[in-house]
């Protein structure tokens, strides 16, 4: 019988406040906030989180997740006596002793095989632009990047249509040590919504900066300053081009994670810990 139960956290936070999700000593983060408030509510010490994708400084997220192994004893000692069940008690207590810049949405028992990180098939994040001074909402200015000139969307389209697919994304990616920068792109697209210019980015996994500055080289499209195909360009040359700019951290939005059935949750992890390659 194990002797740990593997909780799923589904959370939300507006990244303002933070330096990331990635715990680091003396700066305050979303896994060093959540970890801490496990530790009070669960009367442990040493929490450890494992998430589905690691957001940079800035960067908020409304459909995060991470999972927890846990002494099943703990949870049932948090919730307490009344008739709430373990895991939404738990969720419940965890809110009570987080800033509000943090939620748990819930908190619920996961199935044989999950992993937060690596049984997830996809990732979709949404950059906002109020590229109109009818659309720039002072009320929104945390989440939304105003920008002072007009984007020609249909440009920014045909430019995204060309980066779609399984490639090698070190062109728009911070590279890491050890770590690679193939991705297949699944979804790129812009559209207007109540005059914000969005754009859906979705993906298997993403590496270091690489929203940011697909949404930058998007920009110089939409501009006009580049051509579409000057977004393919960029793409085969497979190293970091000074021209296409890192936007703002703080239009970016983890929207959703995905997740295959459950009986296929621990082939999908043992798939994604597989370093790919690209056929030459």
């Amino acid at each position: 019988m194990s002797s740990y139960v593997r909780l799923r956290l589904d959370l939300a936070y507006d990244g303002a406040g933070f330096h990331g999700w990635a715990r680091q000593p003396g700066l305050r983060t979303v896994q060093g906030e959540l970890e801490a408030a496990l530790d009070t509510v669960l009367r442990v010490h040493g929490s450890s989180l494992t998430v589905a994708g690691r957001t940079d400084t800035g960067v908020h997220a409304r459909g995060q997740v991470a999972h927890l192994d846990a002494d099943p004893e703990a949870v049932a000692s948090a919730a307490g006596a009344g008739d709430l069940d373990p895991c939404a008690a738990l969720a419940r207590r965890l809110n009570g002793v987080l800033e509000p810049d943090v939620r748990l949405r819930r908190v619920t028992a996961a199935p044989g095989g999950f992993d937060a990180r690596f049984s997830a098939t996809w990732r979709r994040y949404c950059y906002r632009i109020a590229d109109d001074a009818a659309a720039v909402d002072p009320l929104t200015r945390g989440h939304v990047l105003a920008w002072g000139r007009r984007l020609d969307l249909d440009r920014m389209n045909a430019a995204a249509s060309q980066l779609l697919g399984e490639h090698d994304f070190a062109s728009f990616c911070k590279k890491r040590e050890g770590a690679t920068t193939i991705r297949s792109l699944l979804d790129l697209s812009w559209a207007r919504v109540d005059g914000v210019a969005e754009a859906t980015v979705r993906a298997d996994a993403f590496c270091h900066n690489m929203v940011r500055s697909l949404v930058g080289c998007m920009i110089a499209v939409g501009e006009g300053r580049r051509e579409p195909a000057w977004a393919a360009e960029v793409l085969a040359r497979r190293e970091r081009d000074s021209a296409v700019t890192v936007v703002h951290a703080h239009g970016l939005t983890l929207e959703e994670v995905g997740y295959p059935p459950d009986d296929e949750l621990a082939a999908q992890a043992d798939r994604s810990r597989v370093v790919r390659t690209l056929a030459p």
